[in-house]
């Protein structure tokens, strides 16, 4: 069985959104699936990740072809290797503006047309069973809907991310007609493909209000979080972000907290240090700044895959944000799964009643914390210092084995099979 795999993002992309198929790539083989990748030829990647080439299994087939896009003359971004301010793209200025209402769904839009024709003459000479389209970039499902409605091919349309209701969009200052066109070609991917995965239950109940039929496959962890050499935990209090981080997740709950924490105790003050690994929103930035937390922090900027995992081995406590938006509940980024891995706390700042809040307690490897509630957060920042003090500050998560991506590809191998039984 062949399967037809459209994704924007691949190596060498670097970020989260390039980790889900790579996997799934890497183990369906051993399941009975040959997966055929098309992918751009000359993306301009806000991230890149060289080490993530040497993961490409050696014998799949790759189709690629060049993509133009206007980003690369609105945002002058071009030929940059590795650009600042991703998280800040969404700035609700005129650039933003003209992307959420002349680039609908998105900048890909141009990628359609030629993507179609060019895969087109592929089907005509070979022969593929299942179509598989992931986005954002939600282009991508238009492309895998176009060859659907002119072969007799299955498709599975993987929902990352919500379409619609995507939690930057309201910084596009959409008009209506820009709302209601994306509504519409979101629901019309939702009706005709022949099942729709997404990655939480949450997402699932809102796409099945459209969809037939709706699948959960969550995101994961793989072995390279598994392996390598003892690594030795920070000397301070370290609490770490590792990833990209929005201005709609700005934890200004957590600033305020800390900073009046500090202010009442001076040994906290002086063992705390918080580290944010990636790319970090200058509303992050300037909220850190007005709690006067700047001693206290650490921005290392981007790295890759590999480093990325050391800091959240050594970490003290893992920091996990969710965007304060409308309909939070169905929100699991992909860095949890590996934050699990680490054997390290985990400190949440979201929905206490979500899909995030059931992974945590399922695998006792952390806490949620609503966005707002500050005598919370102070009591568990107490209670995990206190067990650093002691040193006591340790996590025994279990029930995660069900996370590793061969796990879950093989999940997405028996959805691919139903489609033909």
């Amino acid at each position: 069985m062949k399967v037809l795999i459209i994704t924007y993002y691949w190596p060498p992309a670097g970020g989260s959104g390039v980790q889900r198929w790579l996997k799934f790539v890497k183990y369906l083989k051993e399941f009975g699936i040959e997966p055929v990748v098309y992918t751009v030829d000359n993306a301009n990647y806000p991230k890149e990740d060289a080490t993530l080439l040497n993961e490409i299994p050696k014998n799949i087939e790759i189709l690629k072809q060049p993509i133009w896009e206007p980003t690369d003359i609105l945002f002058l971004k071009k030929n940059k290797p590795q650009k600042s301010g991703i998280s800040n793209v969404s700035n609700s200025g005129l650039l933003s503006f003209i992307r959420g209402n002349f680039f609908i769904p998105d900048p890909k839009i141009f990628w359609i047309k030629p993507s179609v024709k060019y895969l087109q003459e592929y089907l005509d000479s070979n022969k593929i069973d299942t179509i598989i389209s992931t986005g954002p970039p939600h282009s991508m499902h238009l492309i895998a809907h176009k060859l659907h409605q002119k072969n007799n091919i299955k498709w599975i349309a993987d929902f990352r991310d919500p379409w619609s209701d995507l939690y930057y969009n309201k910084d596009f200052n959409q008009l209506s007609f820009a709302k209601n066109k994306n509504k519409r070609l979101e629901e019309s991917v939702l009706k005709n493909a022949d099942c729709v995965l997404t990655v939480s239950n949450s997402l699932k109940e809102e796409f099945a209000k459209t969809g037939s039929r709706v699948e959960v496959i969550t995101n994961g962890f793989d072995d390279e979080v598994l392996t390598g050499n003892s690594i030795k935990l920070d000397n301070k209090f370290t609490i770490s972000y590792i990833g990209l981080l929005p201005k709609q997740s700005n934890p200004k709950v957590l600033f305020k907290v800390l900073n009046e924490l500090c202010t009442k105790n001076e040994d906290l003050k002086n063992d705390l240090k918080l580290n944010f690994i990636g790319d970090i929103s200058d509303e992050v930035k300037a909220e850190i700044t007005n709690n006067q937390l700047n001693e206290n922090t650490r921005f290392v900027g981007y790295v890759n895959h590999k480093e990325a995992i050391e800091y959240q081995k050594k970490a003290q406590v893992l920091l996990l944000l969710i965007p304060n938006i409308e309909k939070s509940k169905g929100i699991l980024t992909g860095k949890l799964f590996e934050y699990l891995t680490a054997k390290r706390p985990i400190l949440a700042i979201g929905p206490e009643e979500g899909d995030l809040s059931e992974i945590l307690k399922e695998t006792n490897a952390g806490v949620v914390v609503d966005f707002d509630n500050e005598e919370k957060l102070a009591s568990e920042i107490l209670k995990l210092y206190h067990q650093y003090k002691e040193g006591s500050l340790k996590v025994n998560s279990n029930h995660i084995e069900k996370y590793h991506r061969k796990q879950l590809t093989k999940k997405l191998a028996f959805i691919i099979k139903s489609l033909h039984s």
